[in-house]
């Protein structure tokens, strides 16, 4: 039915950089819907302690968003908290010992916070300052999204050009093209080929490495990329998780450590991406 979603998967300076033709990718295809979707889910690490000096835990975060795109190049975004909770096992001991509380006003330290265990109501709007799709700070028509380059080398080409005009400096290129990556895959309505091209980029980039099947926090399968870095005092890992039979990501994980302190971890579910006819609402609870 055209009202439900046609899933790929479910549960500053402007640069004039033209797509690669489309001999270079895939053939340019029809949208499917009247607006590209997609759904995540994002946890987070808080970077407060709460409880008692003798027993802290830390909590995580939790938000659902969701995107919508036509092909004419109209946005909206919608977001809805879905409460805090302890952030592992040691965390949710410590979290019964204090009570089992569903609301926290303060940390360990005194300060001041507001968080609840309860979802929000979750908002929607449009974004009135876009009118094209954005790719490493380039503006792109539907068109262009669909003829990206599908070869690895290339496309690492016209994000490293892309970067430069924005004047990304060398050293720092690899992480650029990296988080572009991301984006490309976890928001775009890019053909499967060039998604394919954008895995095998992955597993090219400095630290990263193949890291067998994994699942994701909705039990999902998918082949794991890690990459890891160090600089200084702070480390580092990300692990995508992509199903390579429909070439679609399943999740992104984001760990950093600065010094002695505790880990901050950042988790990104693409629930849903697809096109769909049932225009933007707030997004509902999973």
């Amino acid at each position: 039915m055209r009202s439900m979603v046609r899933s790929v998967i479910a549960a500053g300076a402007v640069l004039t950089l033209a797509a690669a033709p489309p001999a270079a990718s895939a053939a340019a295809a029809p949208p499917e819907g009247a607006y590209w979707r997609t759904r995540i889910i994002m946890e987070w690490s808080n970077s407060h302690r709460f409880g008692t000096k003798a027993h802290p835990y830390r909590l995580s975060e939790r938000l659902v968003a969701e995107k919508w795109a036509t092909p004419d190049g109209r946005f909206w975004s919608g977001s809805r908290h879905l409460g805090a909770r302890p952030a592992g096992p040691a965390d949710e001991k410590a979290w019964r010992r204090d009570g089992s509380p569903a609301t926290w006003n303060k940390t360990i330290d005194g300060k001041t916070v507001k968080l609840s265990a309860k979802p929000a109501h979750g908002h929607v709007t449009p974004e009135r300052e876009r009118n094209q799709f954005s790719l490493a700070g380039q503006r792109l028509t539907y068109d262009e999204v669909q003829r990206l380059p599908a070869d690895p080398r290339r496309l690492k080409d016209w994000l490293s050009q892309a970067g430069r005009v924005r004047k990304i400096a060398e050293n720092q290129m690899n992480s650029w093209v990296q988080g572009n990556l991301e984006k490309l895959l976890f928001d775009l309505p890019v053909p499967k080929e060039v998604r394919a091209g954008a895995y095998r980029l992955l597993l090219t980039l400095p630290g990263a490495r193949a890291a067998g099947q994994a699942k994701d926090a909705l039990g999902r399968t998918g082949a794991a990329v890690v990459i890891t870095w160090a600089e200084g005092e702070s480390s580092g890992t990300q692990r995508f998780i992509i199903d390579t039979g429909r070439m679609v990501p399943l999740s992104f994980e984001n760990i950093r450590k600065d010094g002695a302190g505790p880990a901050d971890r950042t988790t990104t579910t693409l629930v849903e991406a697809g096109w769909t006819d049932t225009p933007p609402a707030v997004p509902a609870l999973p």
